[in-house]
């Protein structure tokens, strides 16, 4: 019943399964492409399988401010940006709009 309580949007699969699940289907279903910086991210997260607290660790920040990042609430500082952006390109399924486009343009504030 899990899968089809995924299915009809009743409960989420845990994070840990997300990149399993995203080899299973043959193709991401998060839109990784559009949205606020804040949005990328959580999709990118998403897609690796990772929580806030465990990417946290890995950029060697806070456990809260990717929350802050993905509520839009704060911008990651151009030094933690490049982490960023370097933890989430080293993932093969990871490959997003974020790597190309600069979050402090007008268009993204």
């Amino acid at each position: 019943m899990t899968i089809c309580n995924w299915e009809i949007n009743r409960t989420s699969p845990p994070l840990r399964f997300i990149p399993k699940i995203i080899t299973l289907l043959g193709y991401i279903p998060y839109d990784t492409q559009s949205g606020t910086l804040g949005k990328r991210i959580v999709a990118c997260r998403r897609v690796m399988g990772l929580s806030q607290k465990e990417m946290a660790r890995r950029l060697g920040v806070d456990p809260s401010t990717p929350g802050r990042w993905e509520r839009d609430e704060a911008r990651p500082p151009r030094n933690q940006l490049e982490v960023l952006i370097a933890t989430l390109a080293g993932h093969l399924l990871c490959k997003v709009d974020i790597l190309t486009t600069d979050p402090f343009s007008p268009r993204e504030r």
